[in-house]
């Protein structure tokens, strides 16, 4: 199981894996090559990693302060019927390893910038 380790606005540390990059994690997935770097950059195309994993409720952890993506994002998931909550990196951390020990089908989406 995936579960966030440790984190800081350089570094996220999932499992025995560093990870220098935005990424997108679950409970049995790590995808470390996923293009926006930043919340601003993040276009609905760049969705289609996330939604492929099947997803309750997706955490997207925005950085050090919590950033609230914009209406086309938030339209996407609405119209999925998926949860979304936007929170700064820690707390999505924090709340995504809950989640996945609760055996929900939680994605994490963290921005490390």
């Amino acid at each position: 199981m995936n579960l966030v380790r440790a984190y800081s606005r350089t570094e996220l540390r999932i499992g025995e894996e560093h990870v220098r990059s935005s990424c997108i994690v679950s409970a049995d997935r790590l995808i470390t090559d996923w293009p926006p770097a930043r919340l601003e950059a993040l276009r609905p195309e760049h969705l289609q990693a996330v939604f492929a994993l099947s997803p309750e409720v997706v955490l997207l952890g925005t950085g050090e302060r919590q950033c609230f993506p914009p209406a086309d994002i938030r339209a996407v998931f609405a119209a999925r019927g998926v949860g979304l909550e936007a929170m700064d990196l820690g707390a999505a951390c924090r709340t995504y390893n809950i989640l996945v020990q609760e055996e929900r089908h939680a994605v994490a989406a963290l921005f490390l910038e």
